[in-house]
């Protein structure tokens, strides 16, 4: 198994788990259930350690997949910029949803304040998420591509027109 398939079989639970995380918490915090908003808490931990496992195999997919066809290093670059802010929300939204849960087993009184605090962040981590994922997709997906197939479009008409 090399980095490049490491990093696929790794990079989507930060995006899910953070998707999941966030819906969890918010039934947790309308359902005023601190055993719920520990699921989500605990998921958003779990998504930041595989966003920083997705983040160390990232460079080694890079390796691999730069020089091929119809791949160029434009697009790896804005996918790993996008994956960059992203991993960083998602570590914020660890550390602190460590503090929801300490929160939660000491009966704080910021305990309610802080699940809303970390869905807060989850939701910025949803948006950068999305945008992460369909980068990473359009690296090998061409046809998800909306400036390309324009591209190819034309170009071809334009090889037809000169012929």
């Amino acid at each position: 198994m090399n980095d490049a398939h490491l990093h696929l079989l790794v990079n989507h639970f930060p995006i899910i788990g953070t998707i999941f995380g966030a819906g969890i918490l918010l039934s947790g915090i309308l359902l005023k259930n601190k055993s719920i908003k520990n699921v989500s808490y605990f998921l958003f931990v779990i998504a930041a350690i595989f966003a920083a496992i997705s983040m160390s195999t990232g460079e080694g997919a890079e390796e691999i997949v730069e020089e091929m066809p119809n791949i160029g290093k434009k697009i790896i670059h804005e996918h790993e910029e996008i994956a960059e802010k992203l991993a960083v929300v998602l570590y914020v939204l660890g550390v602190v949803s460590l503090l929801g849960l300490y929160t939660n087993f000491k009966n704080h009184s910021k305990a309610k304040l802080l699940s809303f605090l970390v869905l807060g962040i989850s939701i910025i981590g949803i948006f950068i998420a999305q945008k992460v994922g369909t980068s990473g997709g359009e690296i090998r997906h061409t046809e998800i591509r909306a400036n390309d197939a324009s591209t190819n479009v034309e170009t071809q008409e334009n090889k037809e027109e000169k012929e």
